[in-house]
């Protein structure tokens, strides 16, 4: 079976397949999160250039704004999902206008106070999890999940985020 077909079955069971994308330079901890200004600088190799993609997702990312430990954290799962510059934005819960971008976007809530203000609804973070939501107001999946400060106090939920992390994804790719 050719590696084209594996992933055409693979895309009908509903696996995603991921690949290793190249993120340049590494992020400095004391970067703010303004998309604008903290993702990967622009200075390339000339073989870093060639291996970048243009944006092809957006990703909307919720919460207490990170900071010291948990700005670390965040900047390691920006790592793991392959982000690139223009592919993600950090706001504050109570931003909810729409982005200015053409790409397909999903939003993820770090926290149950995120997630609750975001989607209008009232359940604990227990029941909001594991289940895609709408930002309100807009036609925007929404995925919410533990709060980065709980992650670092709780280490044995990161599997739990990871997999709210790969939901989004899903849910991305078949936008």
């Amino acid at each position: 079976m050719s590696n084209e077909q594996a992933s055409i079955y693979l895309k009908e069971m509903g696996i995603s397949q991921w690949s290793l994308r190249e993120t340049g330079p590494s992020f400095t901890p004391q970067a703010p999160l303004d998309a604008s200004e903290s993702q990967v600088p622009d200075t390339q190799t000339p073989a870093q250039a060639k291996t970048n993609l243009a944006p092809k997702v957006y990703w909307l990312f919720y919460g207490k704004a990170p900071s010291g430990d948990t700005e670390l954290l965040f900047q390691n799962i920006i790592r793991a999902l392959g982000l690139v510059q223009g592919e993600w934005e950090w706001r504050e819960p109570s931003n909810t206008k729409a982005p200015d971008t053409p790409l397909p976007c999903i939003a993820f809530a770090f926290g149950a106070d995120a997630a609750q203000l975001l989607s209008g609804e009232r359940e604990p973070l227990e029941n909001l999890r594991d289940v895609v939501l709408e930002l309100s107001g807009q036609d925007i999946p929404l995925v919410a999940s533990f709060d980065l400060g709980h992650l670092l106090q709780k280490p044995s939920d990161k599997a739990l985020a990871w997999q709210d992390l790969l939901l989004a994804r899903s849910v991305l790719q078949s936008i």
